[in-house]
């Protein structure tokens, strides 16, 4: 299992498609991931969970992956968020 803390900086958070982007991605990898915010954890892979936490712009948020390939998943989930989210 690996964590990470990420602060979003996109200009809307993760609402509407950037959460789409968020979840299609975590989507693709076989590894349990999930993400807290103020103790509140959800399943990176539901888009109902990630709206629920309500991630607006320069909130951090913990990320936790667990399983077979946790570490690309975890790259490509940090390369979303610092580099692709902004174009959503």
């Amino acid at each position: 299992m690996i964590t990470k803390i990420a602060t979003i900086k996109n200009s809307v958070g993760l609402h509407a498609r950037p959460a789409a982007l968020f979840v299609r991605t975590c989507s693709k990898y076989r590894s349990e991931i999930f993400v807290e915010k103020e103790g509140k954890r959800v399943n990176a892979k539901s888009i109902m969970g990630i709206m629920a936490l309500g991630v607006y712009p320069d909130e951090e948020i913990k990320i936790i992956v667990d399983g077979i390939d946790e570490e690309a998943a975890l790259k490509d989930i940090m390369d979303l968020i610092e580099n692709r989210l902004e174009q959503q």
